[in-house]
């Protein structure tokens, strides 16, 4: 048996309509109407969707790095390619077959294989899938996996992992990614109240929790919070001359971080691996904790 037929994300991704359709399976009634309901978890066997011909333009590059604080370059940023991946990321979740809604959905690791560098302008098709829940202690996690191909040879690849938390799926919960001894202290960074308006603006995702007081009191938080691959980028962003062509960057994203905020980062390379690590510089509990290798 093969996986599941692929779908091709057409028309402008993003956007007010996106945003619409992920939220109205979390509204109650609203979530039982047709083409809104979603199907059962016990049921799902996965999905898939594409973009071909995704072009990478110089504008859109410099904005991304403007943000991220990556300089200017003739080639890609490690994670930008997040970015293409990103819409079918959120075409997959607001997908009826999808079995659960996207609000709530939390990102709790991301890891990058970049195989070589990859020049602004290139084009890219891009395409993601998720399979099956598989357990967690809080619920269930979703791993879904991006490929990006530049004339027909794989360049980069992700897996983003995020937990449903909720009724839990059976099954041996996976302790995921652990990073032994992950550095402490370093360069404090203070993170401006509307950092993530300023992300949203380049990389498509305007989650409401990351933009205003309100939107993110209305979903639980105290005020907004930084998107999580806005951290992992500004850290990749601050190692990446120390880094080889051919790399892989694994982090787990633990608490939030709330803006304005201050945090900490600090960087270690043992043996030709680098960890990183995110944490508040007040208690020195960790916002993230990551590695980078030699793919």
């Amino acid at each position: 048996m093969g996986g599941p037929e692929t779908k091709l994300l057409t028309g402008e991704p993003g956007g007010l309509t996106t945003l619409v359709r992920a939220a109205l399976p979390a509204i109650p009634g609203v979530n039982l109407l047709p083409g809104v309901r979603k199907a059962s978890s016990s049921t799902f066997r996965g999905l898939s969707y594409a973009r071909p011909g995704v072009a990478t333009t110089r504008k859109d590059v410099d904005a991304y790095s403007a943000v991220c604080g990556f300089p200017r370059k003739d080639t890609l940023p490690v994670p930008y390619p997040h970015m293409l991946a990103f819409p079918l990321h959120m075409a997959i979740m607001s997908d009826p077959a999808f079995p659960y809604p996207a609000i709530g959905m939390v990102h709790v690791e991301n890891s990058i294989t970049a195989h070589r560098p990859v020049e602004v302008g290139a084009t890219l098709d891009v395409s993601a899938s998720v399979a099956p829940p598989r357990a967690h202690a809080k619920g269930a996690l979703l791993d879904f996996v991006t490929t990006a191909t530049c004339d027909d040879e794989v360049v980069w690849e992700s897996a983003s992992v995020y937990l449903r938390r909720g009724p839990r799926v059976e099954g041996e919960p996976d302790p995921g990614l652990s990073v032994v001894d992950p550095p402490s202290g370093g360069v404090q960074w203070r993170l401006p109240a509307d950092l993530g308006r300023t992300y949203a603006g380049v990389s498509g995702d305007h989650n409401p929790i990351h933009l205003y007081p309100l939107t993110a009191k209305a979903l639980g938080f105290p005020r907004q919070i930084a998107h999580g691959m806005w951290t992992k980028a500004r850290c990749i962003a601050a190692i990446e001359n120390r880094l080889p062509d051919a790399v892989t960057v694994e982090v787990a994203f633990k608490k939030p971080v709330f803006l304005p905020g201050t945090v900490s980062f600090a960087a270690r390379q043992v043996d030709g691996e680098h960890t990183f690590s995110l944490t508040s510089p007040k208690d020195g509990s960790p916002h993230l904790v990551g590695r980078a290798t030699r793919a």
